[in-house]
């Protein structure tokens, strides 16, 4: 229990567990976890206003995150968001504004709640915090002061937190608004940098990189073909195999790409982007371009997108043909794993299931796809279709598998014939 002393700490205890987060969920889970150790409770909740969709929501680590919403009349927590005034209140069955329903949803089981509303220093309500069930009696005046200064301390880390939201959604939609620009230019290509995003990021997580690590490679996924502006589109949209002159200039383009992106200013721990977007066609024997470097010295990232551009290049429409065979792709991959490519990267592509991998083929069709085909082909991974196809002799699960994903991969399910 929280003595005199303990208490006149609990404020600087607070400050020292919320300096520096600027996740919304963690900062909620790391301040009601706080509160219900200082007002030694139960439960504790952190309701925050959403103005865009005028309701309060939260999430606990009961429900793993997920996000919880109510009305701002619902419960207890609307009314004291509603009136702007706090509540104590011993027995919540006896409260006209009790609504077991919030209960439910937040997985307790309420008896006493300790309930204010959290104002920022406009004196707006942005939210509302609610301690439940005193575990050594009834809620006290001390309490009701304590939490009083801690939501003051709380107010400052939210609002901080939701700037630096605001700020990485601008960011994002920014970077998402300069790459569909670029895929807008070529009805034949669109949607281009968006798969190699989704293939890279694909292969990221198979790779089991830190969520830091595949948001900049989102962001270098989506930015790694911004240097094609910079081509002249009588090169750019020709409609055969380009002359060696021709292929020259279109290989400018990762070398502007950097130049571009070194234009942006990037927050630091975004600074990788640039050098990430314009490797992507770098070799590890040092045979790529724009700079020629070799193994350690390409980034990660970069070597992730060689793969995941390739992929896509094979797999996509182009001006002179339709995808290329789903066993030449993968042959051509493997051709140059080793040479062009990460061994550990190109592995892990590999081994990205079906039903992933067809979703980001058929990018922009996916409510057309059957989840019952997508069940079938979630037990396959990309190097096991491409044996399967090479079989001679294959099981009667084998055929399944093999027959959905060519009906998606040639895309008949759609009825478009190849060319």
């Amino acid at each position: 229990l929280y003595g005199e002393q303990e208490r006149l700490t609990c404020p600087l205890q607070l400050i020292r567990t919320l300096s520096g987060e600027l996740g919304l969920q963690t900062l909620i889970h790391n301040i009601t976890d706080e509160i219900r150790h200082m007002l030694n409770c139960e439960r504790a909740f952190l309701f925050i206003y959403d103005d865009k969709r005028d309701n309060l929501w939260t999430c606990t680590m009961r429900t793993n995150g997920d996000i919880i919403r109510f009305r701002t009349d619902e419960g207890i927590p609307g009314y004291v968001f509603k009136s702007g005034r706090q509540h104590s209140i011993a027995d919540v069955y006896t409260h006209k504004h009790f609504d077991l329903n919030v209960d439910r949803k937040l997985g307790c089981t309420s008896r006493s709640v300790l309930c204010i509303p959290v104002d920022n220093q406009l004196h707006d309500t942005i939210g509302v915090l609610m301690a439940v069930n005193k575990r050594d009696g009834d809620f006290s005046e001390s309490d009701t002061d304590l939490i009083k200064t801690l939501a003051l301390i709380a107010t400052s880390a939210i609002e901080s937190a939701q700037l630096y939201q605001e700020l990485k959604l601008t960011f994002s939609s920014f970077i998402e608004t300069l790459s569909t620009t670029l895929d807008a230019r070529d009805y034949i290509t669109a949607g281009h940098s968006r798969r190699v995003t989704l293939y890279a990021l694909e292969i990221g997580r198979q790779m089991k990189l830190p969520r830091h690590d595949l948001e900049i490679l989102r962001y270098a996924a989506l930015l790694h073909d911004i240097g094609k502006l910079g081509v002249p589109e009588l090169v750019l949209f020709k409609d055969r195999r380009l002359s060696e002159e021709e292929y020259e200039i279109i290989k400018r383009h990762a070398h502007l790409t950097k130049s571009i992106l070194s234009k942006i200013h990037f927050q630091r721990q975004y600074r990788e982007i640039p050098d990430i977007a314009s490797s992507h066609h770098e070799k590890i024997n040092g045979h790529g371009y724009p700079l020629g470097i070799t193994g350690d010295k390409i980034p990660l990232g970069g070597k992730i997108l060689a793969v995941a551009d390739v992929f896509d290049a094979l797999t996509s429409r182009r001006q002179y043909r339709d995808r290329m065979e789903i066993e030449k792709v993968v042959q051509i991959i493997d051709k140059e794993t080793g040479s062009s490519f990460e061994p550990f990267v190109v592995y892990n592509f590999k081994h990205i299931t079906l039903d992933r991998l067809i979703k980001v083929l058929e990018y922009g069709h996916r409510s057309e796809l059957s989840e019952h085909d997508i069940d079938i082909l979630r037990d396959y991974s990309l190097k096991e279709i491409v044996e399967i196809r090479l079989k001679n002799r294959k099981t009667k699960e084998e055929k399944l598998a093999e027959s959905t994903f060519m009906r998606y991969y040639l895309r008949k399910y759609r009825g478009v014939d190849q060319i």
